[in-house]
């Protein structure tokens, strides 16, 4: 959420930095919010002038009980009485204010970082690097669903049991994805200074405002409704929600929380299955594993001081890029551009892998910087040296997204017979096995 101060000071830069994320942007009725604001002003300068006057009056009162004055002091009680029915009127109306200036600023995403390239869309995106070489092969290449199918992916038998989006793995592509899932985590934790976490996979509503989903992307998530005693009506509160990423529940750990500044940075990870409803998606990626409604990811969360979020940032970037360096995959660093980026995010960079069946590079990995985006909405703060409390920076990324980088493994190392070569890091992880076959 945006600091509404910085909308009272400069609104005018603050609509010029959302339309660069969209023009016109729809995020903020601007003139909705200028009404309330001068009516805020108006109602708080008049609650100042009534306080002052209730104070007058009440010192009036003591004098003129202690002039003897009787009647006058009874007409003073009665204009504070007065007073006191204008004042609670105002407070009420502030509270409502306050609300409606809230719900505004939750359904506003985060300003674009000056660093930032500027663009509608995707197309804005700048690369930033390469590493690796994609492979030349010399036999015609097949994309996963191919070459996974004889080694255990079924798309079938996972649409058969749930719908369509959903995959079963046995067998050796089980394996494979277990050992790439347990080897970023040994890395992250090992080598990254990452504390590995196990956290619930469904949430409440808090959590998923905390981090920005609710409730503006309400539609993007799978709801799960908790059951009351028999003929007990279920609670509001009882909502709950499939993680689409544990970023939110990693991120939440310090929601309502003043941390130490020696306490920070935090640096959690978790691997877990991610729900996403993928809605605006259709027809896009149906064939194989790119964009599923179940799927696993390695999930890097830092929650640092805010002098040092940015080099967090680029940090995170190299913790992500590691394990495609590990697995010999090549691939690519973009800054994604204004118009291309997430909701809460200030920059973001995405790495993408190199698909030899598609011929191009595709999303595996998103780093992204809140800032206080996030730690404002959560109220996730620490005590600075100077003794008082300030929001934390908030950072995420993927490290890495597992099924994708599954189907990266496959396509990148397969060979000429259908069997797929088992990269050199992976192989302690699968017991010493060097090739998948069916």
């Amino acid at each position: 959420m945006l600091d509404i101060l910085l909308l009272r000071k400069d609104l005018s830069s603050a609509i010029a930095r959302l339309q660069t994320r969209k023009n016109p942007q729809p995020f903020l009725d601007v003139q909705a919010f200028q009404a309330l604001e001068s009516e805020r002003k108006q109602l708080q300068t008049r609650t100042e002038e009534l306080q002052a006057q209730r104070n007058q009056l009440s010192k009036q009162i003591g004098q003129l009980m202690g002039q003897g004055d009787r009647a006058g002091a009874e007409a003073a009680k009665a204009q504070v009485a007065a007073l006191k029915g204008e004042l609670d009127g105002s407070a009420a109306r502030l509270e409502q204010i306050q609300d409606a200036l809230q719900a505004m600023l939750v359904a506003v995403p985060n300003l674009p970082h000056e660093s930032v390239p500027l663009g509608q869309d995707e197309a804005g995106n700048v690369e930033v690097r390469r590493w690796g070489q994609p492979r030349a092969f010399d036999f015609a290449v097949r994309d996963h669903v191919d070459l996974g199918a004889p080694l255990g992916l079924d798309f079938d038998l996972g649409t058969k049991l749930t719908g369509s989006r959903f995959t079963v793995m046995r067998g050796p592509v089980a394996r494979l994805h277990r050992a790439l899932a347990a080897f970023m985590l040994d890395v992250q934790t090992a080598e990254h200074g990452y504390t590995e976490c196990y956290v619930p996979y469904i949430v409440n509503a808090d959590s998923l405002k905390g981090t920005g989903q609710l409730p503006k992307f309400e539609g993007d998530l799978f709801a799960a409704k908790k059951g009351g005693q028999e003929g007990e009506p279920v609670p509001d509160d009882a909502q709950l929600y499939l993680i689409p990423t544990s970023e939110v529940p990693l991120t939440n750990i310090v929601r309502g929380e003043v941390l130490q500044e020696a306490q920070l940075p935090l640096r959690l990870t978790a691997h877990t299955p991610c729900f996403r409803s993928e809605a605006g998606s259709y027809g896009r990626d149906t064939r194989g594993m790119i964009r599923q409604h179940q799927f696993d990811k390695v999930e890097m969360v830092q929650i640092v001081h805010p002098d040092k979020s940015y080099a967090a940032l680029e940090e995170m970037t190299g913790h992500a890029e590691a394990i495609l360096q590990r697995l010999e995959l090549p691939y690519r660093v973009v800054n994604l551009c204004t118009g291309d980026m997430g909701f809460g995010a200030a920059k973001t960079y995405d790495l993408e892998v190199w698909l030899p069946a598609q011929g191009t590079y595709r999303e595996i990995s998103s780093v992204s910087n809140c800032e206080a985006f996030q730690a404002r909405r959560m109220q996730a703060r620490f005590k600075n040296a100077q003794g008082k409390n300030e929001f934390v920076h908030t950072l995420n990324g993927s490290g890495l997204a597992v099924g994708r980088t599954l189907v990266a493994v496959l396509e990148n190392y397969q060979n000429s017979d259908g069997s797929v070569t088992v990269p050199e890091v992976l192989r302690p992880y699968l017991g010493g096995l060097d090739v998948l076959r069916a």
